[in-house]
């Protein structure tokens, strides 16, 4: 296949696929394709092919420029403008982030994950009203906001007519995954031709073996090398064989074709190289600063190198590149200046601020001034790498000592917050290897903690917050505070797996030295002052603070100081057995995150609201909520293990899917050092088992769950399990010590829910009427609470006690309440146990059966579980990070398999006992 001398030849299987895809997009679907390859390979020409084919397609395209990749967002608002008026149907959180994100309103910085849903929305409302095809090349310097948002975009596509091409020297991290297309050489015949077709001139075939060989059959290099041979060498007459001296390089070649041009079209070259926007404007502005004549572009068209017309293009990025590196350092200094003059300093002050910076000789206060505030506006719309690029370059421009290493500091921030970690402790070295004042070595301290909790959630962070902690007391009181609370999360999710002075006992033990406050106490406050008091004094000298904590965190508190500590709220609240704090603050935090467009936080915030959820009995809304985990953690690359899938697997009884997600939690926490997860699934494996019946397996999980580790929440747990399997193992001592150890904490904490399990456990170790009066008591007590999951299993344990007293009738009664209870909310092995004991009494119970079989998808059954609940479908998509036309496609489906044609149908025919059904 040859489309002119420069156009496609032999990629005959690599059209094949791009004509498939657009085939697919026409039809409905939405698809993601990386093409890579090396430069000169073709990956431009081919993305050029598939924008030709495109008929009946719209096509957005943006290429990333070298020049360009400090600028945030840059490439999205260059791809997204022309589509901007769509933007008023999205949901107001997502069109009031890209808003901010573009300039084009006020507000704090956006979630980057909000932004991403709000460009998918936006794409795919254009691709609503005809098929699109959105091309980005050079996707290797894409500014870093743009391409993390782009490659969210292209793994939340589903039924949109969308499709998004990257071009990319190598496929990169924030791609890895997504379909590829792989560019390689052309085949030796097809080399052979492409040369033929170019060449002018007779060519010996000694010489063409050679170029075909030293190109490996790149396009490029095939077209550009014979540009540096003269007629002779190509015809033969070059003497000995083996004499030939081919360039070293595609850019060489470009450097020698641009070294051959008229000086003045050189200069003219650089200005457009220098400048990432193509605006021939701004060129042609800056080049009259420099004295160049317009006839200068001509010599540049003719060498097939540069058009200046409606916009500046080269002919290829290696011409820019090959360009602008051939510029003296004077040189590019000199255009810079001419550049920063000529772009409009209220129109676009940041790109500016950056060609003034790139045109300074050496420090320069102003500029660097100017950088700062640059980076304040990107950081205010999101662009947490751009505003980390210009500080950086603010830090290289000070002269001050002081002020330069302030800057480095602020930099390393910026980048952590962005999630480039290397980036960041390169610059916290440089910031740490000048002058800081005390507070700044302090933050230092703190960006270094806060850099490894982040990457790792593991055993290496407790120590270096507790060392930023113990450096801010003297300095600031508060942010000293504040760091003391972050190091009891970070503890928490160490766990067992501390590293030496970093051990939950160890953040707490420093906790309680901590500077009180500066004004009357507050809801963190309380928290750090009940947790530090819990694990120093004592669990009742505890309880009073915390639960004086948990009732200021539910009296109402700013979102933004709500999200930072719900989590520690939330765990505190089920420390002391308060299960309605516990629900309400779940609940709140889940809220807080969704309405901050906190996606990156939602994971997190998930987490407890699925512990809520499973207790109380809705295990449908819990496996809603652990999807849109799963979903959220898929979204954002968060490193969180499933807890919320293990949890409800385990309740559920479902053996094969538990184990399965036991492996990767332990394999993933293990790995990160994160003790946490070896609780986790400690105590899930012996819900599990103590559903199954097996006890000796459960008292195994159990008491690895339950060892002396302190925590606030599943080794406490743990320890009830650990009392039901040891007491039906017969391994007395064990439960006994188990019991104390609970009975410890439920006695001070004083809920019905703490005292009901402190009596279901109690009674597993009691005979005759004190046993029968605990489990009553514990019946009474629980069934005061939410929490039906343990009010059943009281039920289950007092049925099974009455049939081993040989009280069969009455065991009858209990056991049928326990077994309605368990079947109805889908504990299927311990319904499975009730009814293994109610067959015993003489009375046979009947598993139910569902009475149709509907085939749903997990995400169709999501959807369609949230459609019958009244969401709309922006609201669906939102919550599942999908686009709103993905939705109503899924829906299509659910109405097909459903025979239904409206939603208000969905409460008539979903059954509400989905979760029991197969869903595939």
């Amino acid at each position: 296949m040859r489309e002119g001398a420069a156009g496609l030849t032999d990629r005959r299987a690599e059209c094949g696929v791009l004509d498939r895809f657009l085939d697919a997009i026409r039809a409905g679907e939405s698809r993601a394709l990386v093409v890579h390859g090396e430069p000169g390979a073709g990956k431009t020409a081919l993305l050029e092919y598939l924008s030709g084919r495109a008929a009946g397609c719209r096509v957005a395209d943006v290429a990333g420029v070298q020049s360009e990749m400090e600028l945030a967002f840059a490439a999205l608002h260059q791809l997204c403008t022309p589509l901007l008026d769509g933007i008023e149907v999205l949901p107001a959180p997502q069109r009031e982030a890209l808003q901010i994100t573009f300039g084009l309103r006020p507000g704090s910085a956006p979630d980057r994950f909000l932004v991403g849903l709000a460009v998918l929305g936006l794409l795919s409302e254009a691709a609503g009203e005809q098929p699109l095809l959105c091309l980005v090349d050079d996707t290797q310097w894409l500014d870093r906001t743009s391409a993390q948002v782009l490659a969210f975009v292209a793994r939340r596509l589903g039924a949109e007519s969308l499709g998004l091409v990257f071009g990319a020297r190598v496929v990169g991290a924030d791609l890895a995954g997504l379909p590829e297309l792989v560019v390689g050489g052309l085949a030796e015949a097809d080399a052979r031709a492409l040369l033929d077709a170019v060449l002018t001139g007779p060519i010996d075939a000694r010489v063409r073996d050679l170029i075909v060989a030293e190109t490996g059959g790149n396009p490029l290099a095939l077209l550009e090398l014979p540009w540096g041979l003269t007629a002779a060498e190509l015809a033969g007459g070059f003497g000995l064989p083996g004499a030939l001296r081919l360039p070293g390089s595609v850019d060489e070649s470009f450097r020698q074709r641009v070294e051959a041009l008229p000086a003045e079209t050189r200069r003219l070259l650089m200005v457009a190289a220098a400048d990432p926007t193509g605006d021939p404007v701004l060129v042609w502005r800056a080049a009259g600063r420099l004295g160049i004549a317009a006839g200068a572009a001509r010599p540049a068209a003719e060498a097939g190198l540069a058009e200046f017309g409606g916009g500046v293009r080269f002919r290829h990025p290696l011409v820019r590149s090959a360009v602008y590196q051939s510029a003296s350092t004077p040189e590019r200094q000199e255009i810079h200046q001419a550049l920063a003059e000529a772009t409009d300093p209220e129109a676009d002050p940041d790109r500016r601020a950056w060609h003034q910076a790139q045109a300074t000789e050496g420090p320069d206060e102003d500029i660097a001034a100017n950088l700062e505030r640059s980076a304040g506006r990107a950081q205010a719309r999101g662009g947490l790498a751009a505003a980390a690029a210009f500080l950086e370059r603010a830090a290289v421009l000070t002269r001050d000592p002081a002020v330069r290493a302030g800057r480095a500091l602020d930099a390393a921030q910026a980048m952590a917050q962005a999630g480039l970690f290397g980036a960041a402790l390169d610059l916290l070295a440089r910031a740490e290897a000048g002058t800081l004042s005390e507070l700044q070595q302090a933050r230092a301290d703190l960006v270094r903690a806060q850099l490894t909790f982040a990457a790792r959630r593991g055993s290496d962070a407790p120590p270096l917050l507790l060392k930023a902690a113990k450096r801010l007391e003297p300095i600031d009181a508060g942010l000293a505070r504040a760091t003391y609370l972050d190091a009891l999360v970070a503890g928490l999710f160490a766990g067992r797996l501390a590293s030496p002075g970093g051990s939950l006992l160890d953040v707490a033990f420093a906790a309680g030295t901590a500077p009180a406050p500066a004004h009357p106490p507050r809801a963190p406050d309380l928290l750090l002052d009940g947790l530090a008091a819990r694990f120093n004094r004592g669990y009742a000298a505890g309880v009073p603070i915390l639960r004086r904590a948990v009732r200021a965190f539910r009296s109402g508190m700013p979102a933004d100081l709500g999200m930072r500590w719900l989590s520690l709220a939330c765990g505190a609240a089920f420390h002391i057995w308060d299960d309605e704090g516990w629900a309400m603050l779940s609940e709140r935090y889940v809220r807080f995150a969704r309405e901050a467009g906190a996606l990156s936080e939602l994971p997190i915030a998930l987490m407890p609201q699925v512990m809520v959820l499973l207790f109380v009995g809705e295990l449908t809304a819990a496996a809603s909520a652990a999807e849109e985990m799963r979903a959220a953690v898929e979204a954002t690359g968060s490193n969180i293990a499933p807890y919320g899938a293990l949890s409800l697997a385990a309740f559920r009884g479902r053996e094969a899917e538990a184990s399965a997600l036991i492996e990767v939690t332990l394999r993933g926490a293990s790995g990160r050092g994160e003790g946490l997860g070896i609780s986790a699934v400690g105590w899930a494996s012996a819900v599990l088992n103590n559903g199954l019946g097996r006890y000796a397996e459960a008292v195994t999980a159990a008491l690895r769950a339950s060892e002396n580790h302190p925590e606030l929440g599943q080794s406490n747990w743990a320890m009830v399990e650990l009392i039901e399997a040891a007491a039906r193992s017969g391994m007395t001592e064990a439960a006994a010590g188990a019991f104390r150890r609970l009975a410890e904490m439920t006695s001070a904490s004083g809920t019905d829910w703490g005292l009901g399990i402190q009596a279901r456990s109690q009674a597993l170790l009691s005979e005759g009427d004190e046993a029968e009066r605990l489990y009553r008591e514990a019946i009474e007590r629980l069934g005061r609470t939410r929490l039906r999951v343990e009010l059943a299993r009281a039920h289950l344990l007092y049925g099974e006690w009455l049939r081993r007293q040989r009280r069969r009738g009455e065991a009858r009664g209990p056991l049928r309440t326990a077994h309605e209870m368990l079947e109805e909310m889908g504990l299927e092995a311990f319904a499975a146990r009730a009814r293994r004991e109610l067959g015993a009494t003489g009375e046979t119970a009947r598993k139910r059966t569902v009475t149709t079989r509907i085939e749903l998808t997990v995400q169709e059954a999501q959807i369609a579980r949230l459609a019958r609940d009244g969401m709309s479908n922006p609201e669906i998509g939102t919550r599942l990070f999908l686009s709103p036309r993905t939705v109503q496609y899924h829906l299509g489906k659910v109405f097909t398999k459903l025979e239904i044609t409206s939603r208000s149908q969905l409460h008539h025919n979903l059954p509400s006992d989905l979760d029991a059904t197969p869903l595939r």
